[in-house]
């Protein structure tokens, strides 16, 4: 067990362009389980969960004056719909940071100041291919056949203008050095050697400010700038730490979950910004791959786009972050298919721990058993902490369905429906205990599915439920 005293885990903010989908809810999912795990062993006071949106820029400024609204206005809704669609998730995130709160700006104002101070920024002009969709400007790799490769319906624009500068060739060997003596990590080790094989081929200084965008932070010594979006957005990490006394603490942050397409600003930049305003760097930034749908990338035109909210409608929550985090190996690129998911939903869910929770309550029913609170077991199985403090959920997942499927053997093997007396009650409660590690260790993923097995079987007299999960 990690010797851990508290844990600070963060999600990207969620650039409000777009409406919630698949790829958001995987990684807010993932850092939901890691909260809710350390909450169990460290205490809630102990950890904080941030998530939220990222509200300025052009690119938003764009799409509200599409949209008919003012930029405010337009941030408001499409921030509500992140929320709506995190509590129909289960996400327990304890703030959901917006980078229009005006505390915000203070802080991200004071740290570049900072870095000012420290001659770390100067004035200059650069010309560039800029990519409104990353609301970057792009390097020769990243351009494919004239286009982003990220964004390759986006026309791209050849800009020149006059910007500040951060000096990150001259952090960049810095943060090189501090990731190599492992003053903080990034992960899985394949994100790793691509940062560090990207740092030792040269690194530029960047841009951190826009003079043409006026929807956004304007930089404290120059007003006529406003600071960069990518810039503003990453110190929300930071930020939101500083809003409250007892949240100081939790800086600087344990876990950064992202998709592999933004880990540059993640692993480099934000590390060097940290360094130059004299911070300490967060511990782990963890990368995740993308998803695939039926082999293909998710796209409108083909009609395979899946949206969250369908998904819980259709199966549960519970149900749809038990198939987000098992679908592959966490950190890995992986393809996602429906038809798949159904199967797995009846053979796992429905047909597994589901029909397992009903045959033994139907059992303990009819034996008369009553379940105790204090029976209850506490502590995460020593597979699933190792590989929930490894960052590795879907091994954690696979281990507690070992446990489901060893219960489900000794059933089959015993048959207890062909017992009696004492030997029934034995055997049930051997069952019950084994569901009840069941219920502990699927907590951090399936909240719902854990709290009805306790509400069943540790809770006073145990009466066979309502099917968990419906056949589909």
């Amino acid at each position: 067990m990690s010797d851990r005293k508290q844990f600070y885990v963060t999600t990207p903010i969620y650039y409000v362009n777009e409406r919630p989908h698949l790829g958001h809810a995987y990684t807010t999912v993932a850092a939901d389980a890691f909260a809710r795990y350390w909450r169990k062993v460290l205490g809630d006071e102990n950890v904080f969960f941030l998530t939220g949106t990222d509200e300025h820029g052009a690119k938003v400024a764009a799409a509200a004056e599409k949209a008919g609204r003012a930029p405010q206005q337009f941030t408001d809704e499409v921030a509500a719909q992140y929320v709506e669609t995190w509590q129909l998730l289960n996400i327990s995130y304890d703030t959901f940071f917006r980078t229009t709160d005006p505390r915000h700006r203070k802080v991200v104002q004071d740290l570049l100041q900072k870095i000012y101070d420290a001659g770390l920024i100067y004035k200059g002009t650069y010309k560039g291919t800029y990519c409104i969709g990353c609301e970057k400007y792009l390097s020769p790799e990243e351009i494919v056949d004239g286009h982003c490769v990220l964004h390759p319906t986006t026309q791209l624009v050849e800009q020149e203008e006059e910007n500040y500068f951060f000096k990150l060739s001259e952090l960049a060997p810095r943060v090189l050095d501090a990731l190599e003596r492992g003053e903080y990590r990034v992960i899985p080790e394949g994100r790793r050697a691509e940062i560090v094989g990207k740092m030792q081929s040269g690194i530029e200084d960047i841009s951190i400010s826009r003079q043409g965008v006026t929807w956004g932070i304007p930089v404290p010594w120059d007003e006529s700038h406003t600071t960069y979006v990518w810039v503003d957005a990453l110190i929300n990490y930071y930020s939101a730490t500083q809003f409250e006394d007892s949240l100081n603490r939790f800086w600087p942050a344990d876990l950064h979950i992202m998709a592999k397409d933004i880990l540059w600003f993640h692993a480099l930049i934000w590390e060097a910004l940290l360094m130059a305003a004299g911070l300490p760097l967060p511990e782990t930034v963890l990368a995740h791959g993308f998803f695939t749908v039926d082999g293909q990338k998710m796209s409108k035109s083909i009609g395979n786009v899946i949206d969250p909210v369908q998904m819980v409608e259709e199966y549960g929550a519970d149900s749809f972050r038990y198939l987000l985090l098992t679908a592959f190996a966490f950190g890995n690129d992986g393809d996602l298919s429906l038809a798949r998911f159904r199967e797995k939903y009846n053979a796992d869910l429905a047909n597994g721990i589901g029909n397992l929770v009903s045959r033994v309550a139907n059992l303990a029913e009819k034996a008369e058993l009553e379940g105790s609170a204090g029976s209850m077991p506490q502590a995460f199985s020593p597979d699933v902490a190792s590989a929930m403090e490894s960052f590795k959920p879907d091994e954690a997942l696979r281990a507690i369905w070992e446990i489901v499927a060893e219960l489900d053997r000794s059933i089959h093997d015993e048959e207890p429906w062909k017992l009696r007396g004492e030997e029934l009650r034995e055997a049930l409660s051997r069952y019950i205990v084994k569901l009840g590690e069941v219920a502990v260790n699927v907590g951090p993923f399936m909240p719902a599915l854990s709290q009805a097995i306790e509400a069943v079987f540790f809770s006073g007299p145990i009466r066979k439920p309502d099917p968990l999960f419906l056949r589909k």
